[in-house]
């Protein structure tokens, strides 16, 4: 990386947030799922994001998607997941947190959005300024 501008970091960040609201959502979508064994059950998608320096500029790149949580294991001998014992596996996603999360990140996201903005009317102005 060489020379970031405001708009490449703005631009960084944001795609950043958007990865981490698909996996709030895929989240989200999972909540409440079962499954018949331990390995099988959803855990919670997380994005890890590393910073990335160029000089005095800073940008957030996902590094990579980790899976966290562990599941429950709830008796319900009806279910037609039920293992031997009558016990199934629930995904390990709080949906709580999930919309705490999301919140969180539509509020980084708009700032960046606003970041953006104020930048290009800034270089609009400056622009005006020669004429």
């Amino acid at each position: 990386m060489k020379g970031l501008s405001t708009f490449d970091i703005a631009g960084r960040a944001m795609a950043s947030q958007l990865v981490r609201m698909n996996a709030i959502a895929s989240n989200l979508a999972n909540a409440g799922s079962v499954s018949g064994t331990e390995q099988g059950a959803y855990r919670a998608l997380r994005p890890v994001f590393a910073t990335r320096y160029d000089g005095a500029a800073a940008t957030v790149d996902v590094a990579s998607m980790a899976r966290t949580g562990t599941p429950e294991r709830k008796l319900d001998p009806n279910h037609p997941l039920a293992d031997a014992t009558g016990h199934v596996w629930q995904a390990a996603v709080d949906p709580n947190q999930e919309m705490v999360e999301m919140v969180e990140t539509a509020r980084a996201y708009a700032n960046n959005v606003e970041v953006l903005s104020t930048a290009r009317g800034l270089a609009l102005d400056t622009l005006r300024i020669g004429k």
